[in-house]
């Protein structure tokens, strides 16, 4: 098929070099503009803008699809088909129409769960035990599309958002280059019922409440791995943690209770097995104490 690939983010990538892989023929790739980051705050292309470049592939990156020029310009690809997986902007209906077997979008849940921006993190803290991909026919809503296709995966008691965003990525391209590989099947309506919204992570939600039981605070650290992180204070500077354990356990919240560093919660207790000190290497807890001894009855902040 003659396609336009639409993504931004790592997670967009492994679609993109399956559709390849696969012998389309990719006219064009859509991401967003390239991005100020790291200390000298550089623009920085987006990951699915270098792994295209790298290919030989023409990338745009429009601050917006709204204009007539962008659109007409998106219509004279005449592609077949566009995906889009994780773009990160708005399809003006035009855009949506102009591909003669319009737009899909590549979903990383089972819609209608979780449509919105971060449905992996949000399926982890909700305790969810399945998750997987949905391809759907794009419409002018927020993931409301009929529905193409669909595969599950399950989500482990030690299941990271990092695990789940790599298997899903690797799922989406298996799924889409099995879709596009013969007539489109007919679209099915997603159901009305068990729709949930996925919104945009914030920064504040990565700081530890002790008050909240173990479980759930494991579920976080597990689902805001890598951002936007789970911290606590020790002594008025931040220590974050990346790995820890539900266990056993009754005290004070935020108190350490048992040796090397369990501590309290407002249920159960947390054993940290791995954390950061800010503008420190991750290291495990038994290192980390060796160097800043935290005696029992410490309250962490």
């Amino acid at each position: 098929m003659r396609l336009i690939f639409m993504g931004t983010p790592d997670f967009a990538v492994p679609a993109l070099a399956a559709l390849i892989d696969a012998g389309h023929d990719v006219v064009c790739v859509y991401s967003q503009p390239p991005r100020p980051a790291g200390r000298g705050h550089k623009e920085q292309p987006s990951p699915v803008q270098v792994f295209a470049q790298e290919c030989g592939i023409d990338v745009r990156y429009p601050v917006s699809l709204k204009t007539p020029d962008a659109q007409a310009d998106f219509a004279a690809l005449n592609a077949d088909v566009a995906v889009v997986a994780a773009y990160g902007l708005i399809l003006p209906k035009a855009v949506l129409d102009a591909p003669s077997l319009g737009c899909i979008n590549i979903h990383a849940s089972l819609l209608p769960r979780w449509r919105g921006a971060a449905p992996i993190q949000r399926a982890i803290l909700a305790g969810d035990t399945e998750t997987g991909v949905t391809i759907m026919q794009m419409d002018e809503g927020l993931d409301t599309g009929a529905m193409l296709t669909s595969a599950k995966i399950s989500i482990g008691e030690k299941t990271t958002a990092s695990d789940l965003h790599d298997a899903l990525a690797a799922l989406g391209g298996e799924l889409i280059v099995q879709l596009l590989s013969g007539d489109l099947p007919l679209p099915v309506p997603q159901p009305v019922d068990g729709s949930t919204y996925a919104p945009k992570l914030d920064r504040a939600e990565g700081r530890i409440d002790w008050s909240e039981s173990a479980e759930l605070l494991d579920l976080k650290i597990r689902a805001l791995n890598p951002w936007p992180g789970v911290w606590c204070e020790r002594e008025g500077a931040r220590l974050r943690v990346l790995s820890a354990t539900p266990v056993s356990g009754t005290g004070e919240p935020g108190k350490v209770i048992e040796a090397p560093l369990t501590v309290a919660c407002g249920d159960g207790a947390l054993r940290l097995d791995r954390v950061q000190r800010a503008g420190k290497s991750a290291m495990a807890v038994d290192e980390y104490v060796r160097g800043n001894p935290v005696p029992a009855g410490t309250v962490l902040q």
